[in-house]
């Protein structure tokens, strides 16, 4: 059994050994210092590790290494960078924790004592749009509001970013389809267009003078206050995302398997960050309207990633369409394990959660992790609907020997012989 049946065995609820993702989504990644030490573990040839997002500093997982690892995914996003440039072209850069990493031509920074700064496009000649303090392992983006007349507003402002699919981002796509058309791997596709609301790409990070509602607080508070503003700006961006769907898979048909729709989080670590009826009124119907699009003309599964404690928008999720969910954050107030297995994984496939990335994995023991791996796999894995991910990304700092013990871990489960 190749690894793309294993995977696709679990996303079907096909009970059997799980498989495990690393690098098929940017929230499914490993930070690019941990990267560096887990090619050293095994051995593998010295070089920098890409920066393929930015924002979390998340590393490129070559072949190598996920063959290493034993991963059974593999990623097919496309070329852009959060702050506006593309991953192409790649250079040197050495980070404050003294690492050199490859990053894309157009990455562009500025530094003073205490920060560096980051520039979307790479133009200087606009504010930053991002931030890494000088202890810092990530870029934070910076707040660019201009000030809000609400007897002036055009929600067309906050739908700058989101455009047409131009004849040379198909033309990469062709030629990543045909590069992982024989993959024995499991392809998760990240084509951009479809995050609704996302606390990551609000701000406008990639725009050079963003317009509309950037400010994260304002636009929160714009879901009570300015709805209809919010309506508008969803529904252009769901009518051109399924349109830019409609001739991607035109061109490259069902490459890739899994499709990351959606990456905004609603939870914190014990409750809403808003009610279960503002998700139903604003988001619910164009969650839906995507996903019954790619439901009902393609082949590919929906992936959406939602941190926190969530329990009461896990029954939305399904009738939303959406057949993932990541990174099943049951550390979360009310998200205990074998609750959400009983109650949503017959319906919704469990894709993380495999072990604690804020306490167990960073903090803990080797045997204090295999422990953790073990129970998770225990639970999430009966009856199938389980793919294997730690509660989010690898973060820097994270011991190197905590990482092989969950990686060993998951294999112990399976029976493997390593």
């Amino acid at each position: 059994m190749t690894s793309r049946e294993k995977v696709k065995n679990a996303v079907n609820h096909v009970e059997g050994k799980v498989p495990l993702d690393f690098g098929s989504t940017c929230v499914t990644g490993i930070h690019v210092s941990v990267i560096e030490q887990l090619r050293q573990y095994y051995g593998l040839e010295k070089k920098p590790p890409k920066v393929i997002e930015v924002i979390q500093m998340i590393g490129y997982i070559e072949d190598d290494l996920k063959d290493a690892l034993g991963v059974d995914t593999v990623d097919f996003w496309a070329p852009f960078a959060a702050y506006g440039y593309t991953n192409e072209n790649w250079k040197e850069w050495v980070t404050p924790w003294g690492q050199t990493v490859l990053v894309g031509e157009g990455f562009t920074v500025t530094e003073d004592e205490n920060n560096i700064y980051i520039y979307a496009c790479g133009d200087t000649n606009y504010p930053p749009a991002g931030v890494m303090p000088r202890g810092g392992f990530f870029f934070d983006h910076t707040t660019r509001q201009e000030e809000i007349d609400d007897d002036n507003m055009n929600f067309m402002d906050n739908t700058e970013e989101f455009g047409q699919v131009d004849d040379g981002l198909l033309d990469f796509f062709r030629k990543k389809a045909k590069e992982l058309e024989n993959s024995t791997r499991y392809v998760g596709g990240m084509i951009g267009g479809t995050p609704l609301g996302d606390a990551a790409l609000v701000p406008g990070p990639m725009l050079r003078r963003p317009k509309g509602i950037r400010d994260l607080e304002e636009w929160y508070i714009s879901m009570l206050t300015r709805p209809d503003y919010i309506h508008k700006v969803f529904e252009y961006q769901t009518n051109i995302a399924i349109s830019n769907h409609e001739k991607i898979h035109e061109i490259i048909g069902d490459a890739f398997d899994m499709l990351f729709v959606c990456g905004a989080d609603y939870g914190t670590q014990s409750s809403l960050l808003y009610s279960p009826q503002t998700y139903r009124d604003l988001y619910l119907p164009y969650h839906k309207k995507i996903n019954d699009w790619i439901h009902k003309n393609t082949g590919w599964k929906t992936f959406k990633h939602c941190c926190g404690s969530i329990r009461p928008l896990l029954p939305m999720f399904i009738e939303a369409g959406f057949d993932i969910i990541n990174p099943v954050q049951w550390s979360a107030d009310n998200m205990d394990r074998k609750t959400l297995k009983e109650e949503f994984g017959k319906d919704l496939v469990f894709w993380g959660g495999g072990v604690n990335t804020q306490t167990t994995l960073p903090f803990k023991t080797p045997e204090d992790v295999r422990i953790e791996v073990l129970e998770t796999c225990e639970i999430f894995s009966r009856g199938g609907g389980y793919v294997f991910n730690p509660i989010h990304n690898i973060v820097a700092k994270t011991p190197v020997g905590n990482v092989i013990a969950m990686i060993n871990a998951l294999h112990e489960f399976n029976g493997d012989k390593r």
